[in-house]
């Protein structure tokens, strides 16, 4: 460290291209990943931890045997498609868990009460929202946010700066984890879906042999009722679903960047 200190000032336009590509693919992570990405986090702030990153970051990735630090269009966009593949892969987990809140205000008949997600800047379940919320305190409380930049620093000796090229076949395996969000989604939501299912059979069945029987009043109020008692049980066996679907999809994004 003490040497690459010491050659800084000879050899500073090596060091100031290796930050600008450093910070384009850091800029990709700011973007889509989880946490980092969030609203509630002032632009300035992104900025300000940003640059610092990259200038922690740069003489150490200069360093690196085969880094070919050359800012041309090919590297930049290589980085930034570097970036883009964490954040989007990480980003899957967030969609998971608004479609597994979907799917659960259909079940709590919470479908149209509706807030303002100050992310995406449209309207969401108010159940997305909190198991959101939740991802995002349980990512912070088992230190997967830094485990999440570790993983970002490890990359840039899989690939060294100036040799990303993100390829076809990384776009088509992103979108074939895509499709992981409606499956991680049903996951989640499958034994309130079951019990709000079980209730309503059982109102139905009941309805058939008494009909006087006002289905329609009790049916809902019931199904609400134990859908609640089924989720508040589930949530001592999400943490461990949310963490362990964070690091299959940490370790997909980094297998996909491995073959770039």
């Amino acid at each position: 460290m003490n040497e690459l200190t010491k050659t800084m000032p000879t050899d500073w336009p090596r060091f100031l291209i290796v930050a600008v590509l450093v910070m384009t693919r850091m800029s990709g992570l700011m973007i889509f990943g989880p946490i980092f990405s969030s609203s509630a986090i002032a632009p300035r702030i992104k900025a300000g931890f940003l640059f610092a990153v990259t200038v922690l970051l740069a003489p150490a990735v200069a360093a690196v045997p085969d880094a070919r630090p050359t800012l041309d269009m090919m590297s930049v966009l290589g980085e930034l498609g570097v970036g883009l593949t964490f954040g989007l892969a990480l980003m899957m987990l967030n969609e998971s868990l608004m479609f597994a809140g979907t799917l659960l205000g259909m079940q709590f008949s919470f479908s149209l009460v509706n807030l303002l997600d100050p992310n995406s800047k449209i309207e969401t379940p108010v159940l997305g929202q909190m198991l959101s919320w939740l991802g995002i305190l349980v990512l912070i409380a088992a230190g997967l946010d830094r485990t999440l930049l570790g993983a970002l620093v490890r990359s840039f000796r899989t690939v060294p700066v100036g040799h990303a090229i993100v390829q076809a076949k990384t776009g088509m395996a992103l979108a074939g984890m895509a499709g992981g969000i409606f499956l991680a989604g049903l996951q989640l939501a499958a034994p309130v879906i079951a019990a709000a299912m079980v209730v309503e059979i059982t109102v139905a069945l009941v309805s058939r042999m008494a009909p006087q029987l006002p289905a329609m009043v009790l049916g809902i109020p019931m199904k609400t009722l134990v859908s609640f008692g089924v989720l508040i049980s589930c949530l001592a066996l999400w943490p461990a679903w949310i963490e362990g679907r964070f690091t299959a999809l940490l370790d997909a994004a980094g297998r996909l960047i491995a073959r770039t």
